[in-house]
């Protein structure tokens, strides 16, 4: 009887604990929200709260004073934070949360539908973590939105009081990686493909989980190879191994999304599947659109930035690198210097993105800024409506660049860029109906296949397109999977009868993942013939990581070689990996090194480089085979 009372009495003291940790963590009126919160905000975030009282309650686990209870009760806190700050935060899926959460919860798949800016790359991870999911996999399709993304949750997810707090996220991409053992991860989808295809302790019925994993596959709306290959590959998995769906929950997203992606998934019987499509919100300020057919790009800049405001911005979509380069150029020229341009692209490192998009009021861009680049005063959209996308001709055997009108859910994707921070303007240069076009064709069905089946052959699948095929949203031509297969037969990598890899096909199977089969077999022959393993190792590090376009004209003089670009890439690798090697691993800096040299411009390519060269470096170093023939430089060249 004492002891009831006893324990009771400690009962009472936990709960009104919690309430006081509440009450002084969580206030409606004291703090200052850059957006008023709107009513069923509120009440969602009142239903969240009461969530875990109940929890706090009712489940077992949280009662009693053991040392093993008590334990729990911080991850029970930080779940309650987290619901608080993804409230303050006031995006719009926030007010659409509690009804989503339910169908993941009851779902193994979810694909969601919503408009951008909406949080589903942001609020929704931990708004997961805050459910009590083990781990969120979250895929992006460039590497800067990675870490991006993951340093915007953590900083909107860590309370004042403590920020030096466990960061909630984490990011990893080739080469590279910050806390990536986070709960919520952002990887690129080519890791996520790699870990699916090769790592098959991935996720199996051992996996211990308290909850569920979460594989969160986003911007599918991209249809990227390797973005067809996840869902692929995870639909094979589910396929064939039904306890899975007690173990993981697979979220697909997109602004728009095209039918036959769920397709893939309702094949699956015992699958449960929800399309969950979020009304549109709308953007938080107007948009207005003005339609300006074959204006001329530069002109419409001009006139916009004569009637901005000080603090406004213009963003203009061209269709590549070098006509984004070109615009700054000649709009610097036209404007006798008065407007400065800054281009946004693919191969810039994210600090000079961030140190643009601060300080700049005009930008030129490709595709890249369509997502994960936060402008802080966007008023202006100038859209040419056209992109350029890489097409294999199998006739000609070679990729060709086509200049494609862009798809309607490209368009959107620009539009809405808008509206976020202030009133909009958004000018199309283009006169064709975006809605004839409503999504891109999928990569994987213009691309050159022969990488991807080598890929697959050379994997534990050990099987190509010809099977996965049934698992792929949209299935690339039987005429271009046959003429694959009919290639890597001449290469003699493929046996002709059992179309298992023939004993050369195995030799490149062993070397590490160069990205693409050309490379692998150009490193291969200069381990075994040429004598030149590590030149070769080098030049594949830097080529993997950088538009050598943009990295050669920027060099200083000093560094270009007469004998061509591949032996002035190889002469900076050289020159770098002299000094980092000749020095303890603490005390090489590179940013002070590429200063010294002239190279600070190409510093975020350099150090790309010599992470995915370590890398090689280890693979080789293991490697019985080819340890030594990795170490070998030739200086003579012809």
């Amino acid at each position: 009887m004492i002891e009831n009372s006893f324990m009771n009495e400690i009962e009472r003291l936990k709960h009104q604990a919690l309430n006081k940790f509440i009450e002084l963590n969580i206030s409606f009126q004291r703090l200052k929200f850059s957006l008023k919160p709107t009513k069923d905000s509120i009440t969602t975030v009142k239903y969240f709260i009461g969530k875990i009282k109940r929890t706090f309650q009712d489940d077992p686990k949280y009662r009693g004073c053991e040392l093993t209870n008590l334990r729990r009760i911080p991850h029970l806190l930080q779940r309650l934070m987290i619901y608080y700050f993804c409230f303050i935060i006031q995006l719009p899926l926030y007010e659409s949360s509690k009804e989503l959460l339910q169908q993941i919860n009851m779902n193994t798949v979810i694909t969601i539908s919503t408009s951008t800016g909406s949080g589903k790359s942001t609020l929704l991870p931990a708004l997961l973590i805050a459910e009590g999911y083990d781990r969120v996999i979250v895929t992006q399709p460039r590497r800067l939105p990675c870490s991006l993304i993951s340093g915007r949750v953590n900083k909107t997810m860590t309370a004042e009081a403590n920020p030096n707090g466990e960061n909630l996220a984490g990011w990893a991409v080739s080469g590279d990686e910050y806390n990536p053992r986070a709960k919520i991860l952002y990887l690129t989808d080519g890791l996520l493909k790699e870990r699916l295809l090769n790592d098959e302790r991935f996720i199996t019925d051992n996996t211990s989980v308290n909850k569920s994993i979460v594989i969160f596959i986003d911007e599918v709306h991209e249809r990227s190879v390797n973005i067809d290959l996840c869902l692929a590959l995870i639909a094979r998995m589910l396929t064939n191994n039904k306890s899975l769906s007690n173990k993981i929950k697979i979220i697909i997203s997109s602004a728009t999304l095209h039918p036959s992606v769920p397709k893939v998934f309702q094949g699956i019987k015992y699958l449960k599947l929800i399309e969950f499509t979020i009304p549109s919100m709308g953007t938080l300020y107007p948009v207005k659109q003005f339609k300006r057919p074959n204006a001329n790009i530069l002109n419409i800049v001009q006139e916009l930035y004569n009637k901005r405001r000080r603090q406004d911005q213009i963003l203009c979509f061209v269709n590549s690198a070098s006509e984004v380069n070109q615009c700054c150029r000649l709009l610097a020229e036209i404007s006798q210097n008065t407007i400065v341009a800054y281009p946004l692209v693919q191969s810039q490192s994210s600090v000079a993105q961030q140190e643009y998009l601060e300080k700049g009021s005009v930008f030129f861009s490709t595709t890249v800024a369509e997502t994960s680049l936060t402008f802080p005063s966007l008023k202006y959209v100038v859209d040419t409506g056209m992109i350029n996308i890489p097409v294999y001709d199998i006739q000609c055997k070679r990729t060709i660049l086509k200049e494609i009108p862009a798809a309607e859910s490209t368009i959107k994707q620009r539009l809405g860029r808008l509206g976020r921070t202030q009133p909009g303007e958004y000018y199309a240069l283009y006169d064709f109906d975006v809605k004839l076009k409503p999504f891109p064709t999928p990569q994987i069905c213009q691309s050159d296949l022969i990488s991807i089946e080598f890929s697959l052959r050379k994997s534990p699948l050990k099987d190509g397109l010809g099977y996965l095929k049934e698992f792929l949203p949209e299935t690339p031509k039987k005429t271009a999977i046959d003429y694959t297969m009919d290639e890597l037969i001449q290469m003699n990598i493929l046996d002709s009868n059992s179309n298992q890899l023939t004993t050369y096909g195995q030799l490149l199977a062993k070397l590490p993942d160069f990205g693409s089969l050309p490379m692998a077999r150009c490193v291969l022959a200069a381990l075994r013939q040429y004598n030149c393993g590590r030149d070769l190792i080098c030049l594949a590090s830097i080529l993997s990581v950088s538009n050598t376009t943009t990295l050669l004209t920027k060099l200083p003089q000093r560094f270009k070689n007469s004998d061509g670009d591949f032996m002035t890439l190889l002469s900076i690798m050289n020159e770098i990996l002299l000094i980092k090697q000749s020095v303890a691993a603490r005390s090489f800096n590179l940013k002070r090194v590429c200063e010294a040299k002239g190279l600070t411009h190409i510093r975020h390519i350099i150090g790309q480089a010599l992470r995915r060269y370590t890398s090689l470096e280890k693979s080789f170093d293991i490697s019985n085979e080819y340890r030594q023939q990795a170490q070998i430089k030739s200086d003579k060249w012809e």
